[in-house]
């Protein structure tokens, strides 16, 4: 029983961290109808600049997160504005491609910048923990699980109460009668995105606190999103949260109870569920 609540915190704290990947891969793809494959080239590229900005300037991990969420919302703003709002109404294999062209450029580029070795974030307190009872609470994945649903949570109360939330949820809804209110497409799209890809870089950021980084985790990143995306449900940022934690506490079970190399074949296994019997995720709104 000890065995199991460690592994089920364990898979809660997981889960969070999971939530915040995948928070700005949905709300690109539920606005933008763009399902970016390069999202987890981003996530790479926000935890190398963290372990720059530890490593380089000795700044905390945590303290350097809007650092890195602010660099890569500015590089997601001017990748929408300059390339992909050139084919943003085109047919979705267009976009599919131009986006599996840029992991392929970021990867290569990040290989060259920093190599293919394994780096770590190791602040002085990594190694920290808190003993509940029976259960282990490492300091740095507690600190990651509460950055992350803050962050989603934040982002969740931006769409609904904010002028810019708001906007961007008229857009996604109906883009013929957004315009007629005076919104300016082409802008909105490029916040949409460049907000994405700051969550991105925040993901990045804990997610280098806590597991070790190169340039190649992006395609497993990218599809981790992409499940959690749709098993909580695009349209509802909540559901992010739910599908985060859901596949988080699923995949500590499986590797516990059937093996470690089972993990991804149980998310995936719940992903094909799920679309068989709600298409339109756990939170989603059905028709």
């Amino acid at each position: 029983m000890d065995l199991f609540a460690q592994v089920l915190v364990n898979g809660i704290l997981l889960g969070g961290l999971y939530a915040v990947m995948a928070l700005g891969l949905a709300l690109v793809w539920g606005v933008l109808n763009i399902v970016n494959l390069a999202h987890g080239a981003f996530i790479m590229l926000g935890a190398y600049v963290s372990w720059y900005l530890y490593t380089g300037a000795h700044i905390d991990p945590f303290l350097g997160l809007p650092i890195s969420a602010f660099v890569l919302f500015v590089l997601g703003y001017a990748l929408q504005r300059g390339l992909l709002n050139l084919v943003v109404r085109a047919p979705m294999f267009n976009t599919l491609l131009i986006t599996f062209g840029l992991e392929v450029v970021l990867t290569y580029l990040a290989q060259i910048a920093f190599s293919a070795d394994f780096r770590t974030i190791n602040p002085p307190y990594a190694g920290n923990s808190w003993q509940l009872g029976p259960v282990t609470v490492p300091v740095v994945r507690f600190a990651a699980f509460v950055v992350a649903i803050v962050l989603t949570i934040g982002m969740w109360i931006f769409l609904l109460r904010t002028r810019l939330g708001r906007a961007i949820r008229a857009t996604a809804q109906n883009l013929v009668a957004a315009r007629l209110y005076g919104v300016e497409p082409r802008h909105l799209y490029a916040m949409t995105f460049g907000l994405g890809l700051a969550l991105a870089g925040a993901a990045g950021g804990l997610y280098g606190t806590v597991s070790q980084i190169n340039p190649y985790i992006g395609g497993t990143l990218t599809a981790k999103s992409f499940a959690i995306s749709i098993i909580g449900g695009l349209d509802n940022p909540l559901g992010v949260i739910v599908g985060g934690l859901f596949l988080g506490v699923v995949e500590s079970l499986t590797k516990l109870y059937i093996g470690p190399t089972y993990g991804d074949v149980a998310s995936f296994g719940i992903l094909l569920l799920v679309l068989i019997v709600r298409p339109s995720g756990l939170l989603g709104r059905t028709a």
